[in-house]
């Protein structure tokens, strides 16, 4: 995550904003506190420790085995592990409060995460295109720079905002809140936060979401779930995306599924392309079951509520 690969939020900007997003300081009119900075270690002293037998001889630099599953030179494992919890453990107070103004509006918010290219994109653009005029959606934009999907989502007649994250290779739970107020959100519709395209980092951060959805493109190969394990293992949904190209490629579906099974042994697999419309049916149906059983499930607390203040009277 961002203690080993360097990335920095400053500079991140979302579109309405008077200045960029600073990462300390700031407070949401929701009423939660976004202060928030990130601990990035500038130390450079080498120090490979991790190296491992391989299996035609040699040896493999394995950084990922420690605790910290993590490296940065000069740190011990210990210190990363220390690091690490500090930034999730700010990040988490944020998304505890997004959480919580979701849940006040009765607003089902997803996470989508993929790799560049995946299709997150059009994904979401041939989705809102259906639910237009009966649902009522909104999405958050997460690029390193320029507004084009935010542009591709606002030409459906969808609201959107586009968050920048600049330096940043993934959006943080403080982004999507000030993100959120600046957007506006509709109580009872749907929030897409499509997350900058990354397989590392994202997958840390919880943003406050209901849902996250991984989408894997067939193009991408059968074992990016074994190599990047982390943006998989927490998934509700795996979408895996363009198998309408399946038939030009050398590429095993049946392993991917498997190697997606074996660390995230409870997530629902749709087979999905935007082209033929295979698996949409199947994807829309998710969305609006998850809606309900949200507003479900709001609906009995409201009534848990009310009954327990009569029976105080």
């Amino acid at each position: 995550m961002c203690t080993t690969c360097g990335c920095s939020g400053d500079g991140a900007t979302i579109e309405g904003g008077d200045h960029p997003h600073p990462h300390g300081g700031a407070e949401h009119a929701q009423g939660h506190s976004h202060g928030h900075a990130h601990d990035h270690p500038h130390e450079h002293p080498h120090q490979h420790e991790h190296e491992q037998p391989h299996p035609q001889g040699g040896a493999r630099l394995d950084y990922g085995g420690g605790p910290a599953r993590a490296h940065a030179p000069g740190l011990s494992q210990a210190r990363m592990v220390e690091i690490e919890r500090n930034i999730l453990s700010k990040n988490d107070a944020y998304a505890a409060g997004n959480r919580a103004c979701f849940a006040r509006d009765g607003l089902l918010a997803l996470n989508l995460l993929a790799g560049p290219g995946a299709g997150k994109t059009t994904l979401l653009v041939e989705t809102l295109k259906t639910l237009q005029g009966g649902i009522p959606c909104s999405v958050i934009e997460g690029d390193q720079q320029t507004s084009n999907d935010a542009d591709r989502i606002r030409a459906t007649g969808t609201p959107a905002i586009q968050v920048n994250t600049g330096k940043g290779c993934h959006l943080d739970a403080h982004m999507v809140g000030h993100a959120v107020e600046h957007l506006g959100v509709n109580m009872g519709g749907i929030l897409f936060i499509e997350n900058v395209g990354n397989l590392v980092c994202p997958a840390a951060f919880d943003l406050g979401e209901n849902k996250r959805v991984t989408l894997l493109s067939v193009t991408e190969g059968e074992d990016k779930p074994l190599k990047y394990p982390d943006i998989f293992e927490k998934a509700d949904m795996v979408l895996l995306t363009k198998t309408d190209l399946l038939p030009h490629l050398d590429v095993n579906v049946e392993d991917m599924e498997a190697n997606i099974r074996r660390v995230a042994p409870l997530a629902r697999i749709l087979h999905v392309s935007t082209r033929n419309a295979q698996g949409m049916p199947q994807w829309l149906d998710w969305l609006m079951a998850e809606r309900r059983g949200l507003l479900d499930a709001l609906a009995a607390q409201a009534q848990a509520r009310a009954d327990m203040l009569r029976a105080a009277e």
